[in-house]
């Protein structure tokens, strides 16, 4: 019964610390979404260039998207033609540095991590970018092939200009003449609409990350409680030894960047450093098995290898400057006593628990005839 006491204080106490924050965070990524155009990021991302690495970066910052979420937008961007390196930066900074994760990182970390977090992020993003494309104007410079070869005016693979102007013509009108056409030129942006803001960032979005923030608050709970800090210690004393295991623990497994917060807090609470706790926090994102076989499907596996071994080494390098230069920070802000909590914690708590439940039910008893876009 003490034990089952002690677990649910300790979830509370991690409930509590987050809540807040991912609701307010929520509701930002609902009005960002009514304020940016579905085809604004896909518009300004080009071929093998540094800029629309950089670009791809920048935008993925205040995009309101979770790590499930950004997989089908980084499909949508390659059948847009985006280049491979600008994808994998999307990938990447995207959902690590949602509005909703960064607030979620300060309520637990405070405001040193946090910015830590979001730089480092944004460089890793950019230089496994920029790696994909060095590689890929690498090969297209092996393989590039003359651009014209000579041939007959009588060669039946000629090109006549006008042909090729009026079946560039007829297939535009074509693509546009259907019903169904949903060209970005034709559609008119819709006025903002705080209901759809509101359904977006509760609706839409958080039933991305329901059960995996349910499943984080449990583990951090189960994690906090079950394991005594003496024997976690033990784990974590040797700090580059617990950078390794941290990585390969974090690569194939799902954890989305807000969802993942309960059991990193739960794992530095136990001993863990703060360096292996950024690895934690940056290479599970962002290195799924879910994503990394996105990335193998729609780029190939040189790209798979680039993103996750970029990924990879710039995590560990990241982690140990962090511990090497802020090692002695007082980093978690979770407050020891349930007492101290305040109204508006337990009340952001009650209804973060409402959303979850809601959440999970609407996915477990579908309505139906619902679908996807509905």
């Amino acid at each position: 019964m003490e034990l089952i006491l002690e677990f649910t204080t300790n979830f509370l106490k991690l409930l509590d610390a987050m809540s807040i924050y991912v609701i307010v965070g929520l509701f930002i990524a609902g009005i960002l979404k009514q304020l940016i155009p579905d085809d604004f990021i896909s518009s300004h991302l080009g071929k093998n260039s540094t800029m629309s690495v950089i670009k791809a970066t920048i935008f993925g910052i205040p995009l309101p998207v979770c790590s499930c979420s950004v997989i089908p937008l980084a499909q949508g961007l390659k059948k847009e033609g985006a280049s491979k390196g600008s994808i994998q930066s999307f990938l990447i900074s995207t959902p690590i540095t949602g509005v909703d994760s960064i607030l979620a990182t300060f309520s637990f970390f405070g405001i040193i991590f946090t910015i830590f977090r979001v730089v480092s992020s944004i460089v890793i993003a950019i230089v496994v970018g920029l790696v994909q494309n060095f590689f890929e104007e690498k090969e297209e410079a092996v393989v590039e092939k003359p651009k014209f070869q000579a041939f007959t005016p009588n060669s039946s693979f000629a090109i006549n200009p006008t042909f090729k102007a009026q079946e560039t013509k007829e297939s535009e009108s074509s693509c546009c003449s259907g019903s169904s056409c949903s060209s970005s030129s034709s559609k008119t942006k819709e006025g903002f609409s705080i209901k759809k803001a509101l359904a977006y960032g509760y609706g839409t979005l958080f039933s991305d990350m329901a059960k995996s923030l349910l499943i984080g608050l449990i583990l951090g709970a189960l994690f906090t409680t079950f394991i005594p800090q003496e024997y976690a210690k033990l784990l974590f004393d040797n700090q580059i030894l617990t950078y390794f295991v941290i990585l390969l623990f974090a690569i194939p497994l799902y954890t989305c960047a807000t969802a993942s917060l309960p059991l990193a807090a739960a794992l530095m609470l136990q001993g863990m450093s703060a360096g292996a706790v950024f690895i934690f926090l940056t290479a599970g994102p962002a290195t799924s098995a879910v994503t990394m076989s996105i990335v193998y499907k729609m780029l190939g596996k040189r790209s798979l290898i680039i993103y996750v071994g970029v990924i990879a080494i710039l995590s560990l390098v990241f982690g140990f400057v962090f511990d090497s230069y802020f090692q002695h920070l007082e980093l978690l802000s979770i407050s020891s006593d349930v007492d101290e909590t305040s109204l508006v914690k337990s009340l952001a708590s009650l209804f973060m628990l409402i959303l979850i439940v809601y959440h999970l039910y609407r996915i477990k008893f579908p309505k139906k005839g619902a679908t996807c876009c509905s």
